[in-house]
């Protein structure tokens, strides 16, 4: 009887080292420092997330993480095994993933982060062919427009306009973005139309916040940049907000040209500053460098990289 329960505890725990999910769970303690925030990149309960944990140091009869009340760090082996554990997982991932690549059905979740307004204009019917072409990837697309952290939010991918900060990141080009300065007629009639750069320190401004120079618009003349500072009376990182604002007479705001096109050709809104030139916005795919290239995210770049948007 002891021997056949010694085998059976033997199995139990041979399932539990085979288990990748337990061994997942300990490695995101250690990227996270915390039961509460490996649980949630797990997708399960803290309290399983502890189980996990307090089961894998009973099969391995050493204690891989010290507890307190503030924080949970590894033990000296606890780093030392999680080491050994990432390569075993980067290899076992690299695997599935040339399987998977080999066999023309690329399969999993992508998270892609993306801005709303650029998506639903010039993404959208894109989006859709993709998902038509690759049945078994599970999109996640989340509408965004602020500037989420790629790798601590879990994105497999995201979707960036504007000039690209210093970064670690690959960067795919996929289009360049025409900028159009535009106000209501309604506005114009009330406050006049400017001509001049300096002339917008007479008028409110709406700015979007995502640009890299805080409160200056840069324009074009002759190929000679220009960059005048405005006053803004509204600020947010919300083009369609931008576009809603401008829209009520509010002010005269830089408005990507897919946003704005339908209200110009019905009048609602009236480009200005014709006599400058103001310079295009890049859109660029990022994705983490040093990271396995799944077969999700491969297909996704490709599809997107023979678009050839821009």
């Amino acid at each position: 009887m002891n021997g056949a329960l010694s085998g059976v505890l033997a199995d139990k725990r041979t399932t539990r080292f085979m288990d990748t999910t337990i061994l997942r769970t300990f490695v995101a303690i250690l990227d996270d420092g915390s039961f509460a925030a490996a649980a949630r990149k797990m997708g399960i309960s803290r309290s399983l997330c502890s189980k996990y944990i307090s089961d894998l140091e009973e099969d391995l009869g050493v204690r891989l993480l010290m507890r307190t009340t503030r924080s949970v760090r590894p033990t000296v082996i606890g780093q030392e095994y999680g080491q050994r554990i990432r390569e075993v997982l980067r290899q076992l991932d690299a695997a599935n993933e040339g399987v998977r690549a080999a066999s023309g059905n690329p399969a999993g979740t992508l998270k892609v982060g993306a801005p709303i307004t650029y998506t639903l204009k010039s993404l959208q019917a894109h989006l859709i062919d993709f998902m038509d072409l690759y049945p078994s990837i599970e999109l996640e697309l989340v509408l965004d427009d602020g500037t989420s952290n790629l790798v601590d939010e879990g994105y497999a991918a995201v979707i960036r306009i504007g000039v690209l900060r210093d970064s670690t990141l690959h960067a795919r080009r996929l289009d360049d973005v025409r900028i159009m300065m535009v106000a209501a007629p309604e506005y114009l009639d009330q406050r006049g139309t400017p001509t001049e750069p300096q002339h917008l320190l007479q008028h409110s401004c709406l700015h979007y916040n995502n640009l890299r120079e805080a409160e200056t618009w840069q324009l074009q003349r002759d190929g000679e940049p220009i960059y005048q500072k405005v006053q803004p009376v509204f600020s947010s990182n919300s083009t369609e907000m931008l576009q809603q604002m401008a829209l009520s007479g509010r002010g005269i705001a830089m408005m990507p040209e897919f946003a704005v096109a339908d209200d110009i050709a019905a009048g609602r809104l009236v480009p200005i500053m014709h006599n400058y030139v103001i310079p295009a916005l890049p859109v660029h795919l990022l994705y983490p460098t040093g990271k396995l290239m799944t077969a999700a995210l491969r297909s996704f770049l490709d599809h997107f990289a023979k678009l050839r948007l821009g």
